[in-house]
């Protein structure tokens, strides 16, 4: 009982130290975004209203819709945007039309996760270190140069993994929380009658007497729960009950505190609206708040940047974007991983974000519209998760999820008014990564549809040789073909060139399925051929990590055994061509092609020897 007690205290900790780094730390500029954009007059009745709204604006998205229903939606235990959007379209399987429009819905959710990626550590780091402008105005010229030596850095000790520093992030954020609570606290004593505020009448009743503003502004309303996917999309790694009790024991009450503190402060000081945050900070202690805030950040945006790693690495394997190189940093923790093509790209994106924009004022006009996005489509999905998968009544589905829907629409409403002030760069962004998915999924389903009409079909062919059957050396090749039953081009080639067959023969097809995990006992499926051979089937879900010698060591005792030293993988390395006709438009051909040469090669991935691998290549007409 102690033990397992232990070990949820270490998990609710640890949910604090990732899961809430990038909404823990929204406290730095979302009171101070609603009013230095112009829209709303520093009243005593508007900061009332303002702080209300804050108040209901997470009680609403976080503690009822993400902690209360969306949690619900665990995909054998794993959540995010690639796991419900999983739940929803097995949900529909049997509805093919309306289960491809949720996998392209679900796809852009997932597309506009990077355009937050970018926002993020560049708006997170960035307004941590503008308290130094709060110490001493000389320090201002120094605060973009040091934004982007700091993102440097955090992006350098990426390939190091975070297993040895991920375990401090819970207590500094648990430091971090702890302190910003204490701050607001501190003001609320001074004017404790703000509490008032938490009342819902001060929310509607600035709803109602300024609606137009009321909506321009939850456009900065919505940063403070900007980070609330992670909720959803971490549960795999500390699970629910941890999740919940991290937030209503200790970040929800501190980002409440805090909020409140702002507002107490500019009721009592006008001027402090300018940067109330770190002016909540006695003198003596604002240069630690700067240090403290700028490692909370630094957290937040670490999270941030593995969520990607995790992210692409799960829509490669649901097929919507090529290979490419992934390193594990940690040989216990098989969800430590390291993509360094994703990690610089982020890294140039983001340094764009910080050089365009210069401040996180005008960086949070650019946020917003990615969050938002995300939200909506997380609801969409969640309604046929709730209707299809669990089958409650259609009144109850509509219920449950129609007013997140009105509320994530008025909050996406309101952020496409910011598009030409910045919020058209994370749209850019996400509209090219989706892009390059759609262009991947479809080239790919291209190219099987060309191999399967050039194909020759295994079976028959085998019979055709074995009238007359080539010399067999020792040995085993495994020979990896796109579909069962169809002759790998790599097999064509061997022949013809080497004109041998080795002693005992496998043609692996891997498979990729819309579920997290799949396990070892269910992993294989062989079937004899005749004269040595057998068709295999391996099967992994999005989150396993593919590793095909591996999974072969399971043909032990059905008559094929694999001995790794006498094994020799021939891989079919196909050279796309372009051509005018059918198909894609010219330039999405050009697209995939380019793509597809770029791939990581399928040995890597598969995590083959590296000296038993044989490509042989081919020119493919698409």
């Amino acid at each position: 009982m102690t033990a397992s007690k232990s070990s949820f205290a270490a998990l609710t900790l640890g949910a604090i130290g990732v899961v809430y780094g990038d909404i823990g730390t929204s406290v730095l500029y979302a009171f101070q975004t609603v009013f230095t954009t112009g829209h709303v007059a520093l009243t005593h009745d508007n900061i009332y209203g303002i702080l209300s709204m804050f108040f209901w604006t997470l009680t609403i998205i976080v503690s009822i819709k993400y902690v209360v229903l969306v949690l619900r939606a665990d995909n054998n235990g794993e959540g995010g945007t690639a796991s419900m959007l999983a739940l929803a379209s097995n949900a529909v399987a049997n509805r093919p039309k309306l289960r491809r429009r949720l996998l392209v819905i679900g796809m852009f959710g997932a597309a506009l996760f990077y355009g937050d990626g970018v926002i993020t550590p560049a708006i997170s780091v960035l307004s941590a270190v503008e308290g130094l402008e709060v110490v001493s105005p000389a320090f201002k010229e120094y605060v973009i140069p040091l934004t982007l030596g700091i993102l440097f850095l955090l992006f350098v000790v990426q390939k190091r993994g975070t297993t040895h520093i991920g375990r401090f992030f819970g207590p500094i954020m648990l430091v971090w929380l702890a302190v910003i609570g204490l701050l607001g606290l501190m003001q609320i004593a001074g004017h404790p009658a703000v509490l008032k505020a938490l009342s819902p009448y001060y929310a509607v009743r600035f709803t109602i007497t300024s609606p137009g503003v009321t909506f321009v502004i939850l456009g900065a309303i919505i940063l403070c729960v900007t980070g609330a996917e992670a909720l959803y999309a971490d549960m795999g790694h500390f699970g629910k009950k941890p999740i919940r009790a991290a937030w209503f024991s200790v970040v929800m009450p501190a980002l409440v505190l805090n909020y409140f503190g702002q507002g107490a402060l500019v009721l009592k000081n006008a001027e402090a609206v300018k940067n109330p945050f770190y002016l909540m900070a006695p003198d003596w202690a604002l240069l630690p708040m700067v240090v403290l805030a700028t490692m909370a950040t630094v957290i937040a945006s670490q999270a941030l940047i593995s969520g990607a790693f995790s992210a692409t690495k799960q829509i490669i394997l649901l097929g919507y974007l090529p290979r490419i190189q992934i390193l594990h940093t940690s040989v216990k923790e098989t969800g430590q991983i390291y993509l360094p093509f994703v990690n610089w790209t982020l890294f140039v994106a983001i340094v764009l974000a910080v050089v365009l924009f210069r401040s996180s004022e005008a960086l949070a006009a650019a946020y917003g519209i990615a969050v938002c996005g995300t939200m909506l489509i997380t609801t969409i999905l969640t309604f046929y998760v709730v209707r299809y998968a669990w089958h409650y009544p259609l009144p109850l589905c509509i219920a449950a999820t129609g007013c997140f829907f009105v509320v994530d629409l008025a909050f996406l409403s309101s952020n496409m008014l910011k598009i030409l002030e910045g919020g058209w760069f994370p749209i850019v962004i996400a509209g090219g990564v989706f892009t390059l998915m759609v262009t991947w999924k479809e080239g790919r389903r291209l190219l099987n549809a060309k191999l399967r009409t050039d194909a020759i079909d295994l079976p028959s062919f085998l019979e055709a040789v074995f009238v007359s059957p080539p010399a067999r050396v020792a040995g085993t090749a495994v020979f990896l073909t796109a579909e069962p039953g169809m002759v790998p081009n790599a097999l064509l080639h061997n022949l013809k060139h080497n004109k041998v067959l080795h002693e005992q023969n496998l043609f692996v097809t891997v498979r990729n399925h819309e579920v997290p995990w799949i396990g070892m006992d269910k992993r294989l499926e062989v079937e004899a051929l005749g004269h040595h051979c057998w068709q295999v089937i391996i099967h992994y879900g999005f989150k396993n990590d593919p590793d095909l010698p591996r999974a072969l060591q399971q043909t032990r005792g059905r008559g094929c055994d694999v001995e790794p030293m006498t094994t020799s993988y021939f891989l079919s390395r196909d050279i796309v061509i372009p051509t005018i006709g059918s198909g894609m438009a010219p330039w999405r051909e050009k697209l995939f092609a380019q793509m597809h040469h770029a791939a990581s090669g399928a040995a890597d991935f598969l995590n083959l020897p590296n000296n038993s691998v044989v490509e042989l290549g081919s020119k493919i007409e698409l």
